[in-house]
């Protein structure tokens, strides 16, 4: 049985890991971070908003499969695609155009982070190695059966999380001591 919940675990872990090497979910945003503040410091703290941005999106899913709804891809991508459309035409047309060359904040970081991950199917991904941890023996073995599969939910999407979130510093730390290796001022 536990050698039966060994490889969802890995998936879970695994496609955060795979996330956070796609520099559309935050990776280059960290890594400009950090190329304009000029140290790593700065990809590092933006870490935080980036990963809020993306658990709060596989999360979303996770909660809509443990309660049993059913998931439309589609109905999903396109609510996003019309957020994030909304966003810029709002972004740009209040502060343009001082608003092209602005930093993202970490509001605007943790918008963008959710929204990417929720337009590529970020939690429609996990939900194959969801299922089968929150259906298990194991998740319902507990006086509060209702509420197991939730926590094995959430610790799922927290190991994700993590996982996503150490391959993106990793990914932007390494470009920017690479920059500075090749003569750029990054410290």
């Amino acid at each position: 049985m536990a050698a039966d919940l060994f490889w969802p675990w890995v998936t879970v872990a695994g496609l955060g890991a795979l996330h956070g090497l796609n520099p559309a979910t935050g990776w280059m945003l960290a890594a400009a971070w950090g190329l304009r503040s000029g140290g790593t410091k700065q990809a590092l703290g933006a870490l935080w908003p980036i990963g809020l941005g993306h658990v709060a999106s596989v999360a979303l899913v996770a909660l809509l499969v443990v309660a049993g709804l059913q998931v439309n891809r589609m109905l999903i991508q396109c609510a996003v695609a019309a957020l994030l459309l909304v966003s810029v035409a709002a972004h740009v047309w209040r502060r343009a155009p001082r608003a092209l060359r602005a930093p993202a904040g970490q509001v605007g970081m943790a918008l963008w982070s959710f929204l990417m991950s929720s337009l590529h199917g970020a939690g429609l991904m996990v939900v194959p190695a969801l299922l089968p941890l929150c259906m298990s023996d194991v998740a319902a073995a507990s006086d509060m059966a209702g509420s197991r599969p939730l926590l094995v939910a959430l610790v799922a999407v927290g190991l994700h999380g993590a996982a996503m979130l150490s391959m993106t510093g990793l990914v932007a730390v390494g470009l920017l001591r690479g920059l500075r290796f090749i003569g750029g001022e990054v410290r």
